[in-house]
């Protein structure tokens, strides 16, 4: 049995990539998952709150309740003719595993490259980037269940995953600890190039004729570096709000008026809008408070210069909620998690 966790006061301003400056009176980081154990036994019943790598959460005040981190590691794999099945640790972090895989030539993930967070957070989100989500992939999700003090496994239905959403996130938030993620992948897969601005980048490299897995995240990261600014320079938590979705007679009706406005098939007479077309097309695309805006290259990005608090942050993306909603109709979702 670990030995007992010690809690001690902690600024987090350098573990959240919005890098907002705040503190947790009672910390402990986990470099065991057995720890949450030992946890559970401290703490009872009520579930502490756990942090990751920080990367898709905005926090707007200081937490009042115990914070665990995260940290355990590890990656085991297993062939089996093409097929590669694995198992991360959830403390990895998610872009090193896209890249280890890609330098063995294990296809899957390597549209995913780049994504900032650890890989125990990429569940609750269902990560996706051009046109590849981890849905796709994902076999299963090894848990600590808070409520029973058990460890179990899920299996991809059971976390219904959809667009950046799942279990993790509605009824069962705060309940399960994600301790590992399972994964197939192939050496053989197809890989997915029609999405976005991935074929230009490979016709740029000279590598548009059979791309390796390799080259295809070579220009995903390419492009993201070319468009979203790295939080280790300027805080932000990449894309703040979700695509909407809409139903089919909205969106004939904005195309009516906007014939350019970026759209794709949804499925169940629904279609997909670009919540970053929208937010640029309102005036919202480089608009600056002070301390904080929305990226002057990404209208899905809100930034903080330095300085900013949470709150202030909430404020601009409700405001552009409210914008959105007045010019167009359309409600847009927050994809980041608020800490209130």
């Amino acid at each position: 049995m670990p030995e007992k966790l010690y809690f001690e006061p902690q600024a987090l301003g350098s573990l959240n990539t919005f890098g907002i400056a705040i503190k947790a009176q009672q910390f402990a980081a986990l470099t065991d998952p057995e720890q949450l154990v030992v946890a559970r036994e401290t703490l009872g019943e009520t579930a502490p709150f756990f942090l990751g790598g920080g990367s898709n959460i905005l926090f707007t005040r200081d937490p009042e309740e115990p914070l665990l981190g995260i940290r355990w590691k590890g990656i085991e794999a297993s062939v089996e003719g093409d097929e590669v099945l694995v198992h991360v640790a959830a403390g990895e972090n998610w872009h090193h595993f896209t890249q280890y895989c890609v330098e063995r030539a294990w296809g899957g993930v390597e549209n995913l490259s780049l994504i900032p967070g650890q890989v125990g957070t990429a569940p609750v989100q269902n990560i996706g980037a051009y046109g590849v989500e981890l849905k796709d992939v994902l076999t299963y999700v090894d848990v600590f269940d808070w409520l029973s003090g058990q460890f179990t496994r899920l299996d991809n239905a059971d976390c219904a995953l959809g667009y950046r959403d799942s279990i993790f996130k509605g009824k069962n938030k705060g309940r399960y600890v994600i301790t590992a993620v399972g994964m197939r992948l192939s050496k053989r897969s197809s890989l997915h190039t029609h999405y976005g601005a991935i074929q230009q980048e490979l016709e740029r490299m000279g590598k548009l004729e059979n791309p390796s897995y390799a080259d295809v995240a070579q220009a995903v990261i390419a492009i993201r570096k070319s468009k979203l600014p790295d939080p280790a320079f300027i805080g932000n938590a990449g894309s703040f709000f979700k695509n909407p979705v809409v139903d089919v007679e909205l969106a004939k009706a904005l195309l009516e008026e906007h014939p350019d406005a970026p759209h794709y098939p949804a499925g169940n007479n629904q279609v997909k809008l670009a919540a970053g077309w929208l937010i640029e097309k309102a005036g919202w695309k480089g608009h600056r408070r002070v301390n904080h805006g929305v990226h002057e290259k990404q209208a899905l990005v809100l930034v903080n210069y330095g300085g900013a608090t949470g709150s202030q942050i909430l404020q601009l993306a409700e405001d552009i909620q409210d914008s959105i909603l007045q010019q167009f109709g359309i409600a847009l979702e927050m994809e980041v998690n608020i800490y209130r």
